[in-house]
This record gives structure tokens, sequence and C-alpha cells, in this order.
């Protein structure tokens, strides 16, 4: 029986691709840490620290605290410096990255279908930004007003996509096997491989009209099928 279903965020549930959103976001986040940290080695550190985060195989340790242990030492300048600029980014100049997201077409009544279907409802989006950063993306997207049961942080996970690990944590937390969850993504190597490796259904996202067959998804096809889909597992 289905118990959980885990929708991707970005490109999935919103458009925003990273291509475009990361180089205005390290202008905006290196302009910000420029009277502390010089932007060339602020940028080269946080993608090396994000790299550090994204193989981390220690569950006793948060996806946060393994970037602050990598991130810190290597700009040379204090945490307790450091962090709240990082907050204040966030409560401000994060906000005028809305200019490169905008809604998907029907993701809203989607989430409300999933909720309706009585299921656990998770945001299981790469967690590689802080919660309000994430949070700041689906009210953007017009779907920051559900009760989710988990959106995936790097405060609150300790593994990355696309490893299984963050799959099996997912469930875990929700207190259900893999095998009672669906995940929703229109990234194969990110969503669809991983969550099914553990025995998760998955439904690959995709507006294309050719599918390629070697995919192995359970079901395939564009966000509106899914609301369909949703129906009958109501």
């Amino acid at each position: 029986m289905l118990k959980a279903i885990l929708f991707d965020m970005d490109g999935t549930l919103i458009e925003n691709s990273m291509e475009t959103f990361l180089p205005p976001y390290f202008a905006a986040l290196s302009k910000k840490m420029a009277h502390l940290v010089a932007p060339e080695k602020l940028i080269a550190q946080l993608r090396a620290s994000t790299q550090v985060m994204m193989h981390n195989r220690d569950a006793t340790r948060t996806l946060a605290e393994v970037f602050a242990a990598d991130f810190y030492p290597q700009v040379g300048v204090p945490r307790a410096q450091l962090e709240p600029v990082f907050e204040d980014f966030y409560a401000r100049e994060y906000r005028d990255l809305r200019v490169f997201t905008r809604p998907v077409e029907g993701a809203r009544a989607v989430i409300a279908r999933a909720f309706e279907a009585n299921r656990q409802v998770v945001i299981a989006t790469g967690p590689f930004f802080p919660l309000t950063a994430l949070q700041q993306r689906l009210e953007w997207g017009g779907l920051a007003n559900f009760s989710y049961a988990f959106v995936t942080s790097y405060e609150n996970m300790h593994a990355c996509k696309p490893h299984a690990a963050y799959y099996r944590e997912i469930a875990a937390r929700l207190n259900v096997a893999p095998a009672e969850c669906l995940m929703i993504g229109n990234d194969v190597q990110m969503d669809i491989l991983p969550a099914r490796k553990i025995g998760m259904k998955t439904f690959w996202i995709t507006d294309v009209g050719f599918f390629p067959t070697d995919v192995p998804a359970d079901w395939r096809g564009t966000l509106r099928e899914v609301g369909a889909l949703l129906r009958n597992v109501e």
C-alpha cells in the first residue's frame, strides 16, 4: 500500500534551472561577503565544501555540520563572524532571486491531490541549501502553504541525492518501508534510479514525446498525468 508521496522540487514542481539560478546566486552571495572573503575564494570553497557534503557517509552528522566543518576553516574567517552574514543573506538578498524561478502549471493541483489521497507528502529536493532557502522557493512556486510531512534540507539530512541512503533516510523518518513510497521527479540519475534501487515506486516527469525505454521508472509522463495516477491511488 502506498503511504508516502515524494516530490522533487526544482524542474518538477517549479521552473528553476540550477544553470540559470546559481550564477546570480553566487554573485549576490559573494557581494554580500566581499568585506570578509574574496569572491573567488568564497565561490571556490562553496563548491568544494558542497562536494564534501554530497559525499558524506557519516550518519551521525547532518549535512550542515559536514559543510561547516569543511567550509569555515578553509575560508579562514571564524564561523561566528560569517554565519550571521549567511543568515542575513537568506533573509534579504536571496529574495531577489525569485525572478529566476516561476511556478509550474498544475503543480499546486497535483500537490493538493496528493494530500487528498491522505498520504504523507514530502518535498524530496536536493538538500544542498538551508531550509529557509527551500521554503522560499516553494513560496515562489505557490506551494508553501501545505502541511508537508518533511522538506529535506541540509540541516535535517545526513545523505544527499543521488545516493540511495538519501531515500532510505526519508523512508525511515516517515516510518514507512521504501516499497510504500512513490518518488516523483524529472531527473533520472538524481530521482528515479536511486529511489528505485531501494524499492520505491517511481514516476519520471518528462514533457518530451519520446521516452527512452531504458529508464526503469514505474510510470512516466507529465505532471498532469501524475494527478491522474493519484486519483487512482485515492
